[in-house]
């Protein structure tokens, strides 16, 4: 397995870039936050899912749904996703992910 990198200097940073290179009207993604890092992982080999773009800040999260307003590049914990004109991000927080270990190891 590949891991290239992308680190950014806020969440709110990490978030406009997720939100800006989303498929059209996919308002919902997921993220991690692990081990003092929020991250996602975006598969650039497809056929074969050898090499992953790890694109992450440090930071935490709790576990929730976020809602990102691109215009004020802000957040905030929000208990549903109702509005289409947003973008929601789905925080997680795993017990263990092992992509994410070997991708911190290696940073």
């Amino acid at each position: 397995m590949h891991i290239e990198y992308e680190e950014f200097a806020t969440i709110e940073d990490l978030f406009l870039y997720m939100a800006s290179a989303a498929p059209p009207m996919k308002n919902t993604m997921p993220i991690n936050s692990y081990k003092g890092y929020i991250m996602a992982f975006i598969p650039l080999s497809p056929a074969n899912g050898d090499t992953y773009l790890m694109i992450y800040a440090k930071g935490t999260l709790e576990s929730g749904i976020y809602e990102f307003d691109v215009n004020s590049t802000s957040f905030k914990k929000v208990d549903s996703i109702e509005r289409a004109d947003k973008n929601y991000f789905v925080s997680l927080t795993p017990k263990r992910n092992t992509i994410a270990d070997e991708a911190i190891k290696n940073l």
